[in-house]
């Protein structure tokens, strides 16, 4: 991640509409950093419809502002090693959000980790909420 241009985000106030919709495309730029993103930015995704009024209520404040802690607290993601397994751990649970994330085993001061290679989330379409977890 570059540090100056999270610097940058995290200073933008969450006043205007244009500031929450630059904020979310930033944030979706480094999603495969941040674990939950898309279960994290629900409620301000919904604030940049069309037809909804521009109110920052306590839910989207917190969601903005566990962003900006996120992005503080992001793991350093490591390179994949084809030669060792992945772990994979999907989360399909909740009927809004799908979540997965790449771990690799490794040895960090003679103990055996799990490091991260990336994290995938994505809000579930409207037509795809109707499934259950298990059927595609």
């Amino acid at each position: 991640m570059d540090q100056n241009k999270v610097a940058q985000a995290l200073l933008k106030p969450v006043q205007k509409i244009k500031y929450v919709q630059s904020f979310l495309g930033f944030a979706s730029y480094y999603r495969n950093h941040i674990r939950t993103l898309s279960h994290i930015t629900s409620g301000l995704y919904r604030l940049c419809s069309k037809d909804v009024v521009f109110e920052i209520t306590k839910e989207r404040r917190y969601a903005y502002e566990r962003i900006k802690h996120e992005f503080t607290n992001a793991p350093v993601l490591i390179l994949p090693d084809f030669k060792i397994p992945f772990r994979q751990y999907i989360d399909a649970a909740c009927s809004k959000v799908l979540e997965a994330a790449l771990h690799k085993r490794q040895i960090v001061d003679g103990q055996p980790t799990e490091g991260v290679i990336c994290y995938i989330s994505r809000q579930v379409k409207d037509s795809e909420a109707r499934y259950g977890a298990t059927q595609t």
